[in-house]
């Protein structure tokens, strides 16, 4: 029989992608009023991995991933996206985003994104959220999967999640020492 004990805390991680650079300095408050103080934030990163968006948001693209310092209940991902979700809303151009906002958590194995859409490999969360088991993380590094996106495949982005997660387990590591 298993026995049921309490998930880790997660780290989260949000990714924000937009046209406009500036648009980032207008939500980045917002974005810390949600999830609390930022504590790592990537260099501006291209994102040149599909046209997927240009229609609705033009192009280039570019990116930027935070961390933020509090760790988070797993279960909070759905709320945190039916957030950033609002906060893209606040952002419309007409009926087009100016920015893309996509939460997920890191933990020791894993990231994982939240999304609104249902897929095979998708797990539903609650509030009409699904979580997307992203990458996985290995005595090698972080893994992709068949359905991994090819922007978070890069190593741009791993990169980043790597000193991420060396920063997550130095926060789980104080934690459990307090």
């Amino acid at each position: 029989m298993s026995i049921p004990k309490s998930p880790d805390p997660a780290k989260l991680v949000v990714s924000v992608f937009m046209k406009e650079r500036q648009v980032f300095d207008q939500i980045f408050d917002r974005l810390e009023a949600i999830a609390g103080p930022c504590d790592i934030i990537s260099k501006w990163l291209d994102f040149d991995f599909t046209d997927y968006y240009y229609q609705e948001m033009g192009a280039p693209l570019y990116r930027r991933l935070i961390a933020f310092k509090p760790l988070i209940e797993q279960a909070s991902l759905a709320s945190i996206k039916l957030a950033t979700n609002l906060l893209e809303k606040t952002c419309l151009d007409g009926d087009n985003r100016q920015v893309n906002i996509d939460p997920g958590y890191l933990l020791s194995s894993r990231f994982v994104l939240a999304t609104g859409k249902e897929y095979s490999h998708r797990i539903y969360i609650g509030q009409n959220i699904y979580a997307d088991l992203t990458l996985m993380y290995t005595k090698k590094g972080f893994k992709t999967l068949e359905w991994t996106y090819p922007d978070y495949a890069s190593q741009a982005v791993t990169g980043f999640l790597e000193k991420v997660r060396n920063k997550y387990l130095l926060d789980l590591k104080e934690r459990k020492n307090l």
